[in-house]
C-alpha cells in the first residue's frame, strides 16, 4: 500500500520537541511516520519512539518506513487510540517520556484512499472510520441519529450556519432511501444551502463531513482526556505538540493550556491562592506556529494547521 505522507509543520515540531538522544518520544497519531522517521533518525543508544495509530494501514506503512531507518534507538507501533498512551507506556514500562506530538485530525492518506469516505470530493460508502474495526459509522450517524442530533452535530462540530436545514433535508431524503454514499449527502448538502451561499467560502459540504467525522471518531471527546494524560506522563522538561486543524481542536488544546499553566480558580480580589491547583507546564508557544508560505505552497492541506506547545514544569 502506498501511504504517503507529507508532515506539517515538520521542522517546527522537530525543532519544539528539543530531542535528546537517550529519551523517550510518544507519536500518538503515527500515521506515515513523516514526524516519527525525523524522530527516530535523531534518536541513538537508549532512545525509544513509541508510534500509536487507530488506523492498521498506518501501522503497516510506518513499519516498513521506520525500518528502513539505520539507528540504535528502539521503536514500538502499536495499533490503538491514542487516548490509551497511558496504558499503552505503562504495557510498555514506560512511565515518563521527554516528548509526545499529537497530529490532530485525518490524514493525507486516509483522504486519499477514496473508499474509506473521508473526501467530499469522490464518491464512496459513507464511512469515515479511522478505525476500520468500530461499528460506527458515517452511515449510521446519517440515517440513524435523530435529527435533532444530527443537527447539533453540524452545528457544533462544523459550526455550519444551514444546520438545521441541512438537517432537515437528510431526514427528508432518508425517508425515500438509506442514504450510503458520500455523493448522495453532497448532493443533499447542497440542495439545503441556498445558491448565494453555496458561491461564497469553501465547499458547501466541507462543514458537514467535518462535523459527521468528529462525531464518528469521537474526535473531541477523546481529545480532553488525552491532554491530562499527555502532561502526567512527561517528565520534568518533557514538551507536548499538539498540532490541531481546525477551530474546535484549537479551541480545546489553547484553553487546557491555559488551565495547565495557569490553574487557579480563585476570585480575582483573592491576596493569595487558596484552591491549592499546582500548575503543570509553562506555555512555550504564546501564539501558534503556522505554516509558512514555502510549506504552504508546497501542500495546501496545512493552510489551516496550528502547533501549540508547552513544557512540563
Amino acid at each position: 500500500m502506498n501511504f504517503e505522507h507529507r508532515p506539517v509543520l515538520l521542522e517546527e515540531c522537530i525543532e519544539n520537541l528539543c530531542i535528546k538522544s537517550n529519551g523517550i518520544y510518544v507519536d500518538g497519531t503515527l500515521g506515515g511516520a513523516g514526524h516519527s522517521s525525523r524522530i527516530l533518525q535523531k534518536l541513538g543508544r537508549g532512545g525509544h519512539l513509541v508510534g500509536i495509530d487507530r488506523d492498521i494501514s498506518a501501522i503497516e506503512a510506518s513499519g516498513e518506513r521506520l525500518a528502513s531507518i539505520k539507528t540504535e534507538a528502539r521503536y514500538t507501533l502499536v495499533n490503538d487510540n491514542f487516548g490509551n498512551m497511558a496504558r499503552i507506556c505503562s504495557d510498555l514500562g514506560i512511565h515518563q517520556v521527554d516528548g509526545i506530538l499529537l497530529d490532530l485530525g485525518v490524514s493525507s492518506h486516509q483522504l486519499d484512499e477514496v473508499e474509506r469516505g473521508f473526501s467530499y470530493q469522490h464518491d464512496a460508502p459513507l464511512d469515515m472510520r479511522m478505525d476500520t474495526s468500530q461499528e460506527l459509522t458515517a452511515e449510521t450517524v446519517v440515517n440513524d441519529y435523530d435529527l435533532d442530533e444530527i443537527r447539533r452535530i453540524i452545528s457544533e462540530y462544523g459550526e455550519e450556519r444551514w444546520a438545521g436545514r441541512i438537517a432537515e433535508f437528510i431526514g427528508k431524503a432518508r425517508m425515500e432511501k438509506r442514504i450510503t454514499r458520500t455523493s448522495e449527502l453532497v448532493d443533499i448538502i447542497k440542495a439545503a444551502i441556498p445558491a448565494p451561499a453555496r458561491r461564497q467560502g469553501p465547499h458547501p459540504a466541507k462543514r458537514t463531513f467535518q462535523a459527521i467525522r468528529i462525531a464518528v471518531n469521537n474526535e473531541l471527546g477523546i481529545l480532553e482526556n488525552t491532554l491530562e494524560d499527555a502532561v502526567s506522563l512527561l517528565a520534568p522538561g518533557g514538551r507536548l505538540c499538539v498540532i490541531t486543524f481546525h477551530s474546535l481542536e484549537d479551541r480545546i488544546v489553547k484553553h487546557k493550556f491555559r488551565e495547565f499553566s495557569d490553574p487557579c480558580i480563585c476570585p480575582d480580589d483573592f491576596p493569595v491562592c487558596m484552591c491549592g491547583k499546582q500548575k503543570k507546564a509553562v506555555i512555550v508557544t504564546r501564539k501558534p506556529i503556522i505554516p509558512g508560505d514555502k510549506e504552504l505552497k508546497e501542500n495546501p492541506r496545512a493552510r489551516s494547521a496550528k502547533l501549540r506547545v508547552i513544557e512540563k514544569i
